[in-house]
């Protein structure tokens, strides 16, 4: 079976601070190990489980966040921007499962440490068809797409709680308790670990076994984005498909999940020169 892994970092145990997540600050070297344990522990428990193949997709970031010689597995590292999926680029329809390592919560949500919803200076929520989402919603769209199956999710509660609904039969590991956006009660790295590893064995006894369930976005699916200001909205309105649906709100939609969310991706782009970033 093939496993397609999408990593971020803000849902890794022990990671509560933005120095933590930046390359140029002494944590990030932290930060960086943290993540590299758990994505390893993923990928050995995936192939525990069956998995023969691993694709690894660095979603955080500047999207060069592990070290290529110490990942396990052999697995296959899909690093660097400017990657026109994303933080979903290279998930196909030959894939049997995907996994999301270290995903965090919604910026519009519960507090969830180090929330945001892919930029924070522009995005203040986002939903699909109707549903408030975060990363992990809006990613599914790409899942759904290509009928991958979310298996394994792991992140703060409040990431699963928001993960759930489009990941039907997964697996999910809570590697902390977020308390506030900035702190949480994080479970020691090496036992979080040893949970991502027995998920990642599990989420592929359950993909083996029929279990797990494709996202179930229904079509014709709208995808709305709420942004911090007007001029955002407006510059937004300049890629394909986006159309106000509001002073501060435009609007994808469609029957093509995949065309919806790159329409998407040029949006977050786009309006990264209107938040200042």
């Amino acid at each position: 079976m093939r496993v397609w892994l999408s990593l971020d970092m803000e849902g890794v145990a022990g990671v509560v601070d933005w120095d933590q997540c930046r390359p140029g600050n002494p944590a990030y070297a932290l930060g960086c190990e943290l993540l590299q344990a758990e994505v390893n522990a993923a990928i050995e428990g995936a192939m525990a489980g069956g998995a023969t193949e691993i694709v690894l997709n660095d979603s955080h970031g500047r999207m060069a966040n592990l070290d290529p010689r110490r990942i396990a597995g052999a697995a296959q590292y899909l690093s660097g921007r400017h990657k026109p999926l994303y933080m979903m680029q290279g998930l196909d329809d030959t894939f049997d499962a995907a996994f999301f390592i270290g995903y965090h919560g919604s910026i519009s949500g519960r507090p969830s440490t180090l929330s945001h919803t892919y930029n924070p200076e522009v995005f203040t929520a986002a939903r699909v068809n109707g549903r408030e989402v975060g990363e992990s919603g809006i990613n599914a769209l790409v899942a759904e797409h290509y009928r991958v199956p979310i298996a394994l999710v792991s992140g703060d509660r409040v990431t699963w709680e928001e993960t759930e609904p489009f990941a039907p039969g997964a697996v999910p590991v809570i590697t902390k308790e977020s308390i506030t956006r900035g702190s949480a009660l994080s479970l020691h790295p090496d036992e979080s670990c040893r949970r991502i590893a027995a998920g990642a064995r599990a989420a592929m006894a359950a993909v083996a076994s029929g279990r797990v369930s494709l996202p179930g976005i229904a079509r014709p699916a709208a995808l709305e984005l709420d942004l911090a200001t007007t001029d955002m909205a407006e510059v937004a309105t300049w890629a394909r498909g986006a159309v106000r649906a509001g002073e501060r709100t435009v609007r994808i939609e469609g029957e093509d999940l995949l065309g919806i969310f790159t329409s998407f991706v040029a949006v977050n782009y786009i309006t990264r020169q209107a938040g200042g970033r």
